[in-house]
């Protein structure tokens, strides 16, 4: 399926649905998807419109095969069965609703089935059967290389290979739940001395993009790189939040383990391939020197990447109080990531591993390279020696109790309209 812009990307094309026109993140244009309930009602697949959420199954009757089948499918508490069909089925779906959302004659009989998102709940929109991180960003790999080996910040496998670890899938949650600070053994003082155990001290965001599964392959049938983008169902965005002390302790020789399994957040809705296609933009050339991906890996990689701005900000329980706006952070493009989506997906799958609808991928912490593009606080205060000064006067090196981090993402381009991923936030609790 190749990535063509259509009417349903007409700058132009207006919604009777009147939140909709020029909102931030969900114009007619984009029409994400996720699981939502409203009152007593049961979770089921809805699709954002301006400041609406539409009951898929709701409007089922209304379309017409393959787009009302899909609209069926979406009648569950996960979207698991509705993306595995593959991509073809969410693209007319999608062109159903923006023809049912732009024509005025269907609204006497679409709008029954649109409730306030204020007044909704959003789930996490899959069965996450797996969960794997990624360390995509190349500047955020330096940034925290550079803290314990100045002279060597990236390990020699770095540019070979896509480095990931497994993470927890049970403890992610849709965004607006809190995190609970973890405990755990945290790093000795001195060389030779007993860790403590305690809550974390040195608490941190990691500013990061989710890219989901739809279509999965057989186990011992990997999936080629040339087709590996046919397999992602959307994007979202992802906070692996991580408990910086307990990792400087456990993390040699196997990697991440309760530094990072306490909690994930993502933000609820998927934003599609479809939906994304006027913002494909060529993967950032490899620097001079670079060694080129082994033959598995190449693919063409002049659209291989999203034109996606990312940034996080900060709310303190002062700030709340005195109605003051969110502290913007950081700021950076998705193209930080140094290896492309359909590298993941087929590095993933090569030596067999079977993917399936739902699982997660994470593309690490993204770090733009520039000063105020920093993912995390362990980049912003380099490693805790330097102090964050919010404008109320207060003080930040890692996150406190009562902290909300609330991260944001979008897609703009001239000629087209902008799309956005809605709000991915949590409130830190002790």
């Amino acid at each position: 399926m190749t990535q063509t812009t259509d009417h349903t990307h007409d700058a132009n094309a207006t919604s009777w649905v009147e939140s909709a026109s020029g909102h931030a993140d969900f114009p007619v244009q984009n029409l994400p998807i996720g699981v939502f309930s409203h009152g007593e009602s049961a979770p089921r697949g809805g699709m954002a419109i301006g400041d609406m959420v539409l009951d898929l199954p709701g409007i089922a009757m209304m379309l017409e095969d393959p787009a009302e089948d899909a609209a069926l499918t979406a009648n569950a508490p996960v979207l698991n069965a509705l993306f595995a069909g593959g991509r073809a089925p969410i693209k007319a779906l999608r062109e159903a609703v923006f023809a049912l959302l732009t024509d005025e004659s269907k609204r006497t009989g679409v709008e029954p089935h649109l409730y306030p998102a204020a007044e909704c709940t959003m789930h996490v929109p899959f069965l996450i059967h797996d969960y794997t991180d990624f360390y995509t960003g190349i500047h955020h790999a330096v940034n925290i290389g550079s803290l314990f080996r100045p002279d060597n910040p990236l390990l020699p496998n770095y540019k070979h290979v896509p480095i990931g670890y497994h993470g927890r899938s049970s403890s992610i949650r849709v965004s607006g739940t809190d995190v609970k600070r973890p405990a755990g053994q945290q790093k000795p003082v001195e060389d030779g001395g007993n860790p403590e155990f305690g809550p974390s001290k040195r608490l941190d965001y990691e500013l990061e993009m989710a890219i989901w599964i739809g279509q999965g392959n057989d186990l011992g049938d990997p999936i080629p790189v040339g087709e590996a983008e046919e397999h992602i169902a959307g994007i979202s965005i992802l906070n692996d939040w991580s408990a910086r002390d307990i990792q400087a302790w456990e993390y040699q020789p196997l990697g991440p383990f309760l530094a990072k399994n306490f909690a994930s957040t993502i933000s609820p809705w998927i934003v599609t391939m479809d939906a994304l296609a006027p913002f494909r933009t060529a993967q950032p050339v490899r620097a001079e020197g670079d060694p080129q991906p082994l033959p598995y890996l190449q693919h063409d990689t002049s659209a291989a990447a999203f034109g996606i701005t990312m940034e996080v900000l900060l709310t303190t329980p002062k700030m709340r109080a005195e109605g003051a706006e969110p502290f913007r952070l950081s700021k950076g493009p998705m193209t930080a990531m140094y290896w492309t989506a359909a590298q993941l997906i087929a590095h993933h799958s090569v030596g067999g591993c079977n993917m399936q609808p739902g699982d997660l991928l994470g593309t690490g912490t993204l770090t733009s390279g520039e000063e105020g593009g920093e993912g995390s606080l362990i980049e912003l205060t380099e490693g805790g020696k330097k102090t964050i000064n919010l404008p109320n006067g207060e003080e930040r090196k890692f996150l406190e109790d009562g902290d909300e981090i609330i991260m944001r993402a979008y897609a703009e381009k001239d000629g087209f309209a902008r799309i956005g991923m809605g709000d991915c936030r949590a409130t830190i609790t002790g």
